[in-house]
């Protein structure tokens, strides 16, 4: 226990007095995190719904393939973003190895399949009839699926909160195809994993409190703002029921 305090201690200190360096890994993290969370949303959303609203030939392997995704072990994904990002690979003319952009790709490869496949599932849970009760109401494409999307806004925020927290959490895949750089690449997941290395693990439980502490804050923002959704939603299902038994 005595070591648990010393690092949160440290931790507390390190926040206050803005250290260069951990600041400089703490703004990375964030860049890369926000960034591979956004793609995978832009990514997977999209995708979830059409393969909740759509049959195709294939889709069964379609979505055993998104399914298998959601449970990818990172250094699987790390192994083909290195291979495909390598000096020698198919895209190795763009020289993005060993820099933030291939951990922002990376890790937006680990978190779509989930946003896809939990997207896919808060689509799929609506009422059957529902569908055919906008389109019976003259709506086009577009409208019905921005009405389907706002009936699952809470599993679609779960969807986003399960991303992030596959993103921020993973360490293999930003060492494979990061390198764990000072001042390019160092995010607090390695940053961590080498202090333990190093032996340093005062300056590693430092680092893991930091980092537990922002993944607390951004993913307790979204639940708050998913429980108001549903708080909302509850009010207004009640307000239907009563205003139908008065009726």
């Amino acid at each position: 226990m005595e070591a648990v305090w010393q690092g949160l201690t440290q931790a507390l200190l390190l926040l206050i007095r803005r250290d260069p360096g951990v600041m400089e890994v703490v703004i990375l993290t964030l860049k890369v995190c926000g960034l591979a969370t956004f793609i995978s949303i832009l990514i997977g959303v999209p995708l979830g719904t059409f393969l909740a609203l759509r049959a195709f030939p294939g889709r069964q392997v379609a979505v055993s393939l998104v399914n298998t995704g959601m449970g990818m072990p990172p250094v699987v994904v790390g192994l083909l973003v290195s291979f495909l990002l390598w000096r020698s690979g198919p895209l190795g003319y763009f020289g993005l190895i060993y820099t933030p952009t291939a951990m922002v790709i990376a890790q937006s490869l680990i978190a779509a399949p989930l946003v896809i496949g939990l997207t896919m599932a808060a689509i799929q849970q609506l009422p059957a009839r529902l569908r055919t009760q906008i389109l019976a109401l003259g709506a086009s494409p577009v409208q019905l699926y921005w009405t389907l999307l706002k009936e699952a806004r809470l599993g679609i925020l779960a969807a986003i909160i399960a991303g992030f927290g596959g993103v921020i959490s993973e360490v293999g895949a930003a060492t494979m195809v990061g390198g764990n750089i000072m001042h390019q690449t160092r995010v607090l997941t390695t940053a961590t994993m080498m202090e333990v290395s190093r032996g340093h693990f005062d300056v590693a439980m430092a680092l893991s409190f930091i980092l537990l502490g922002l993944a607390f804050s951004i993913t307790f923002a979204l639940t708050i703002l998913q429980q108001r959704e549903r708080g909302q939603t509850g009010r207004g299902n009640a307000r239907s029921s009563w205003r139908l038994f008065r009726s």
